[in-house]
């Protein structure tokens, strides 16, 4: 398996982040439609010489990104918050 296939998981402060380069074809569009525009072209390149994205800490998990990807490259998980004793 090449280096472009491989899944790439990102934690943010909110979230975990994987990544399928192989799948991203580069659009821009999970880019486009995020509200906290913290999404940036990564080094990794996909499968069609392409940038794939990555998160910044800014992510606020709202999923917008996974549901706009035309190519399903993109999943994101929210962290469970944890609750204070007391």
């Amino acid at each position: 398996m090449t280096q472009h296939f491989k899944a790439r998981t990102i934690e943010t402060t909110k979230s975990f982040w994987t990544i399928f380069p192989g799948l991203c074809k580069g659009c821009g569009l999970c880019m486009q439609k995020c509200p906290k525009k913290c999404l940036s072209w990564s080094d990794v390149l996909g499968v069609y010489g392409t940038p794939s994205v990555e998160p910044n800490d800014e992510c606020i998990a709202c999923g917008i990104c996974q549901t706009v990807c035309p190519d399903c490259a993109i999943n994101v998980t929210k962290k469970k918050e944890e609750r204070k004793a007391g």
